[in-house]
């Protein structure tokens, strides 16, 4: 099957022409029929199997001009990073026609984007923070919208938006077209489904788990954190091999020390992004590694879905993700758009559970390569590899004699004292009024 045999029209044969795609992927085959029939869609799909032009190949297709300002299509994607790639792809797909799409996500000047939303446009790819805001604000009037699309929702439900999610899905008007599209399926996801969606069909590309059949993985036994960048760092050294490389880390610490380290090495030719960087550092890191400028780029889990760059040669993980899918999306950048792409993984002992949690999920044994005999094997290990050991401190307080810095020692005051003694209610008003308080006490005072 090619593009031509679906129901497209001549503005999308052309866009899809001159952007030089000729077969569409086993997801766009199968949720293309069913999303222009009407239907509620979830589409399961792993990381680089085209789930972007699923949905928006038949949302352009069956978008209308419509002389009202309000969007009539919604797409909210968990990352700022997704909101540039799928802004990107909507504006190629659609250039030909004269829909209008506009792009909102956290880290920008919020007034820019009112300004534009409010200078109207029929399409809205934003993340559920900024979309809310905006919504909240009065910028944006959901009443129109006939096709909600959520992307990568399971990703957007490990960060936390699910309250956004109900929220702005209250708004949307009763009547209209869901489509759900995910990597994973889990519990929380079904909860959605189950909620706001009207019987959907559910169409799977590949099971979940399942190992991209045309990336090469493998992974090598590695001792500590130095052995680490010595191995990284021999690896990288073969630049016609090894030419647009993704490295992968799982916490922002340990990616800013790496690329501390590999910036030794590689002066000038890496790039970094995490969620502590600004978005216009983020940016020009991806622009660098997309235009070629960055050789490396440094990545930690919580961007991996919004790293969408052609050409990717190898994706290293230098450590193993605790949670298995997070590896499918890792190597997922790599091997893109049927080319053969390679996975490399580095493994400490402790990471041996993770590794065997990931091989059970796919339900396939990743091959162990030898450790090279040229590079160096250190002893020497970081701050966070040292044993930690934690043990309750008490205090323990001594109190010296021959110490005065305290104040001294003295008696207490008769009045401080506590004596266990019975004060009649007379001797308590003479001693308070310092005279008799009767007046045949009066009397004997004076004879």
């Amino acid at each position: 099957m090619t593009f031509q045999d679906l129901n497209l029209n001549k503005n999308l044969l052309k866009a899809i022409e001159e952007m030089g795609l000729v077969t569409p992927t086993s997801i766009q085959q199968k949720s293309f029929p069913i999303i222009m029939s009407g239907k509620d869609v979830v589409g399961i799909a792993q990381t680089g199997t085209g789930k972007t032009y699923a949905y928006l190949l038949p949302a352009i297709r069956q978008w209308t001009f419509h002389k009202d300002r309000f969007p009539q299509i919604l797409i909210v994607v968990p990352t700022r990073e997704l909101v540039v790639q799928v802004l990107d792809e909507m504006k190629r797909l659609s250039q030909f026609t004269t829909l209008v799409a506009v792009g909102a996500y956290g880290g920008a000047n919020i007034r820019n984007q009112v300004a534009e939303i409010e200078m109207g446009c029929d399409a809205v790819v934003a993340t559920p923070g900024r979309l809310l805001d905006l919504c909240l604000k009065g910028a944006l009037k959901l009443k129109n919208i006939k096709k909600f699309i959520i992307d990568e929702v399971d990703e957007m439900l490990n960060l936390g938006f699910l309250p956004q999610l109900k929220r702005i899905i209250d708004l949307l008007p009763e009547r209209r077209q869901n489509l759900l599209f995910s990597a994973t399926m889990t519990t929380e996801v079904e909860q959605i489904i189950e909620s706001f969606f009207n019987y959907p069909t559910r169409v799977e590309a590949a099971p979940v788990g399942t190992p991209l059949e045309n990336i090469d993985q493998s992974v090598y036994y590695v001792e500590n954190f130095n052995t680490k960048i010595n191995l990284l760092e021999h690896i990288l050294k073969n630049e016609s091999v090894f030419h647009k490389v993704l490295l992968f880390i799982s916490t922002k610490k340990m990616a800013d020390l790496v690329a501390e380290r590999m910036e030794a090495f590689f002066p000038e030719k890496l790039g970094i992004i995490h969620s502590n960087k600004s978005q216009n550092f983020r940016f020009n890191a991806v622009n660098g590694f997309t235009d070629g400028s960055y050789r490396i780029l440094i990545a930690t889990d919580i961007v991996a879905r919004g790293i969408d760059v052609s050409g990717v040669s190898h994706v290293i993980n230098f450590d193993i993700p605790e949670i298995p899918e997070n590896y499918i999306h890792r190597i997922g950048r790599t091997g893109r758009a049927e080319k053969r792409g390679n996975a490399i993984s580095f493994k400490t002992s402790k990471e041996s559970e993770y590794l065997a949690q990931i091989e059970a999920l796919m339900k396939y044994t990743i091959p162990i390569v030898p450790f090279p005999e040229e590079v160096v094997v250190s002893d020497e290990l970081i701050e966070a590899e040292l044993p930690q050991y934690k043990m309750k401190n008490i205090e323990v307080r001594r109190r010296d004699a021959a110490d005065t810095s305290k104040g001294a020692f003295h008696e207490k005051k008769d009045k401080n004292k506590k004596v266990n003694r019975k004060v009649r209610y007379a001797d308590k008003m003479k001693a308070k009024y310092k005279k008799p308080k009767t007046r045949g006490m009066k009397r004997k005072k004076k004879k």
